[in-house]
């Protein structure tokens, strides 16, 4: 028997790779001599970059890079294992809680850092990049990340442009020509799984911008910021931003990587299984488990185990997720290709137990799990 283990990190207690060797663990109690295969996943969040590393046998970096309020903080990105490749979580540099909840002020953080982490892994030979821009601080569409690659964002005086959301409405002028030219040969993939415009009432500065510390009148002058922004990267650039789904992921963010990088806002679970190359492995598979900390209606929304389950289905395998808890409507994850479910606590306990234990639950639910598998298999032998 062959079985391939592609599990989500559970949040605060496991890596995907952690989560991976405890399911084995319990795989091998009932099925010492199957072929076992770990594959960890993500869905562009939080944990994307320890994922992608720990599935390629890549390595972790830090960097120092500008943080959100312009003053230095230490960031990461991924070396993948195929040399050429980096992997960084923009909330590394520019993310929410490097700003202390007193000091949030959308108009001012910067992505100067996203781009300083791009700069030092194009050092390292990258050329291709796989970035996730989830759980951001600002609202400034990217302009910092395109000053920090070589872009001249000027104002009505010729001056650099000011970091933050507000000092886009001073924007006149955008020159590309003196960005980073190993940047002509790079190619990014941008894991989005947000469908909001750049501005407007579904906008980035609408939705987004009051968990970054953005008032109503905050909100309404950030809004016209990106705007006016939007209107100076089509009359320089040529590129229209205006309508673009996923343009306002992170602070707008999303445009400034269309519009400065050229970049493809693709799902993150997509990005990540063809990073990882899990199609291949299955092909051969017998069995697929997966995992994450809870199934509820979101794993129906681009989740990684959701889309693990539509590619096992592919094949007609049967899959198992694990999970630390079953929230609301759960049971939709049986239509995206889910056979059996089960949850690790196997007995009243508190969470911070279960978080704390998480490793050797896993391990348990599995035992059980695949105990009742082979059962199944008897019983249909003899009936």
């Amino acid at each position: 028997m062959h079985i391939v283990i592609a599990p989500q990190s559970l949040k605060g207690s496991l890596t995907a790779a952690e989560a991976g060797r405890a399911i084995a663990e319990g795989a091998q109690c009932v099925y010492p001599d199957a072929s076992i295969t770990i594959v960890p996943i993500a869905d562009g969040g939080e944990g994307t970059v320890q994922a992608l590393v720990d599935a390629t046998q890549g390595r972790l970096l830090t960097h120092t890079v500008t943080g959100p309020l312009g003053t230095p903080v230490t960031a990461f990105f991924g070396l993948l294992g195929d040399g050429h490749t980096a992997a960084i979580e923009m909330a590394a540099a520019a993310g929410l809680p490097l700003v202390p909840p007193a000091q949030r002020d959308p108009r001012i953080t910067t992505t100067a850092g996203v781009g300083e982490l791009i700069l030092a892994a194009l050092d390292y030979g990258c050329r291709h990049f796989i970035i996730g821009i989830g759980g951001s601080a600002t609202n400034d569409g990217g302009a910092g990340m395109a000053q920090a690659l070589g872009a001249k964002l000027l104002t009505s005086t010729g001056h650099a442009l000011a970091h933050g959301g507000a000092a886009l409405a001073t924007l006149a002028q955008i020159t590309t020509d003196t960005m980073d030219p190993r940047l002509h040969t790079a190619t990014f993939a941008i894991a989005c799984d947000v469908t909001n415009p750049l501005y407007g009432p579904l906008g980035a500065s609408a939705i987004y911008g009051p968990q970054k510390g953005a008032t109503p009148a905050i909100v309404a002058e950030l809004d016209a910021a990106l705007h006016h922004y939007a209107q100076i990267i089509e009359r320089d650039l040529h590129v229209s931003v205006h309508d673009t789904p996923g343009a306002g992921a992170a602070g707008g963010l999303g445009a400034g990587l269309l519009a400065f990088l050229q970049a493809t806002l693709r799902p993150g679970a997509q990005i990540v299984l063809e990073a990882v190359h899990l199609e291949e492995l299955i092909r051969s598979a017998d069995l697929v488990i997966t995992a994450e900390g809870q199934l509820d209606i979101q794993t129906g929304y681009g989740k990684s185990v959701g889309a693990v389950a539509q590619l096992a289905k592919q094949y007609a395998l049967p899959v198992i997720a694990l999970a630390g808890g079953l929230g609301t409507q759960y049971r939709i994850v049986y239509d995206l290709g889910i056979d059996g479910v089960a949850v690790l606590p196997s007995s009243p306990m508190t969470l911070d137990y279960a978080m704390q234990h998480a490793a050797a639950l896993m391990s348990d639910a599995t035992e059980r799990t695949l105990r009742l598998v082979r059962l199944g298999s008897h019983l249909q032998t003899h009936l």
